[in-house]
């Protein structure tokens, strides 16, 4: 922030003394132009040029921008009974159990008496946190949500090869969403191709596993898919979230957060339905990237109506609470970028400030962290 507040005042006396010497207008320039990229103009005075440039350094948005994407985390009611499933059914290595507590615990996740649980799982490079709430168990999610709610969020879990997946997902018992795996149709140029399938864990998380055919997807997943003896289940591609309005998802995540754009797609039809289990659906999906870890998507759903908000009683004990973790370099600022944006809290404010979790424009959640290497600098 100082770099920018010296970068600034520079501007300013630059300007002035331009100002000062009252540069005549130059009668090709009128600011109604459009700068059209590519496009060869005239030489214009510094005077104008100066005031352009001051104006767009004032419109930076003050958030540096999210480094890398971290966990995704999963609230669960039953440790040990999700744990047999994620290394089990499916092949997460287990990294560790933490257990935690107290007053810091309380404020971070906006709940009081804390007790929690917190179990690290690692899939190829990417990793999920499972956490229960043994203190004051919350509720579990509701028996009749649907794809298109707007609490709705999953993982993409990229495999090899569709079939041997879903085959070991046969033999486990696994609980469909999709009726199959599908695959999306060769007219759709986005995501034709693609196959998947929709499947729920023991306590009822949504899960994705997919494919992707050379020339979609990150190049990572054909790499990695095909070195000898590669796994059947590759790693976590991107975490999905329903979403009421894309551009004001847009907004918060690309203009506040500094994700970029990776790719988009229009899915519908049939296998679109017989997916996501939601009759007449219709999605926009937006997927995002930061500089490292897994991608986000949005998910709106054009049609058909009907998908209900999170409730707004929620808390971080519930099962419908994913958290999305962001790793920032620096906190103190990003944080005050955000409250004076008017983004939703979880966490209470606290002195120290290197975790920090809020709510996107639809109540999901995520977790701001203070990165290491930037608080190790300090």
């Amino acid at each position: 922030m100082q770099k920018r507040n010296v970068f600034l005042a520079v501007l300013v006396r630059r300007f002035q003394r331009a100002g000062r010497r009252g540069f005549p207008r130059s009668p090709e320039f009128s600011p109604d132009l459009p700068l059209i990229r590519g496009e060869l103009r005239p030489a214009r005075p510094a005077f104008p040029r100066l005031a352009l440039a001051l104006l767009l350094v004032l419109a930076l948005p003050a958030f540096a921008g999210v480094r890398e994407v971290g966990a995704i985390g999963l609230t669960v009611g039953n440790l040990d009974r999700q744990l047999h499933f994620y290394t089990n059914t499916l092949p997460f290595e287990l990294v560790s159990i933490t257990e935690a507590n107290g007053k810091e615990q309380d404020a971070l996740l906006g709940v009081k008496n804390a007790k929690l649980r917190i179990a690290t799982l690692k899939l190829g490079d990417e990793r999920i946190t499972l956490t229960e709430h043994f203190g004051r168990k919350g509720r579990p999610i509701p028996p009749d949500s649907r794809s298109n709610d707007r609490w709705f969020q999953h993982i993409a879990i990229v495999v090899r090869d569709m079939d041997a997946a879903y085959a070991r997902l046969i033999d486990h018992k696994a609980t469909h969403v999709s009726t199959a795996p599908q695959t999306l149709p060769e007219w759709n140029k986005d995501a034709g191709g693609i196959k998947a399938f929709y499947f729920r864990d023991p306590e009822d998380h949504v899960l994705e596993i997919i494919w992707f055919p050379n020339g979609k997807g990150d190049p990572k997943w054909q790499r990695a898919g095909s070195e000898t003896g590669a796994p059947i289940f590759l790693g976590i591609d991107h975490t999905a979230i329903v979403v009421s309005d894309t551009e004001a998802s847009l907004k918060f995540y690309r203009d506040q957060l500094g994700f970029r754009v990776a790719g988009g797609a229009h899915n519908f039809g049939t296998e679109q339905e017989h997916l996501n289990q939601v009759f007449g659906a219709r999605l926009r999906i937006t997927a995002l990237k930061a500089g490292r870890g897994p991608g986000i998507e949005f998910l709106e759903y054009i049609a058909p109506p009907g998908g209900r908000d999170l409730p707004p009683d929620a808390r971080a004990n519930d099962l419908i609470f994913w958290n999305t973790q962001l790793l920032v370099d620096d906190m103190a600022r990003d944080v005050d970028s955000l409250r004076a944006g008017g983004t939703k809290f979880v966490s209470k404010p606290a002195p120290n400030l290197h975790l920090q979790i809020v709510r996107d424009p639809d109540g999901h959640a995520l977790t701001l962290q203070a990165n290491r290497d930037s608080v190790a600098g300090k």
